[in-house]
């Protein structure tokens, strides 16, 4: 091979290298930009998730108060039929009595 020959394809080697490594170079700005982006996503994220959690915490405890509250006034409903159910015979007996005491007369 002639000297010429031998430079030309050193140069053409050293273009292809140039090239590569500005591709190169310019992949790893767009990785890096990625990995920011990414970054940030991330930290979005794991915010949203903190806000998630404690809104959970927050509707738990809320609910085991409405469970109580619930608990409460069934109790309360309870006691109420019973008193209901209590009077309203009481008064089915005073009715009865009353008739039986106007029958007399």
């Amino acid at each position: 091979p002639h000297i010429l020959d031998l430079q030309r394809d050193a140069n053409r080697q050293i273009s292809d290298l140039k090239f590569k490594l500005v591709k190169s170079e310019q992949e790893v700005t767009a990785l890096e930009q990625s990995i920011i982006r990414l970054e940030g996503q991330v930290s979005r994220y794991k915010t949203s998730a903190e806000v998630a959690e404690k809104v959970e915490d927050e509707l738990k405890v809320e609910k085991r108060k409405l469970q109580r509250e619930l608990r409460s006034a069934l109790d309360r409903i309870d006691e109420l039929e019973a008193s209901n159910s209590h009077l309203t015979k009481r008064l089915e007996k005073m009715k009865a009595n009353r008739s039986a005491l106007l029958a007399q007369q």
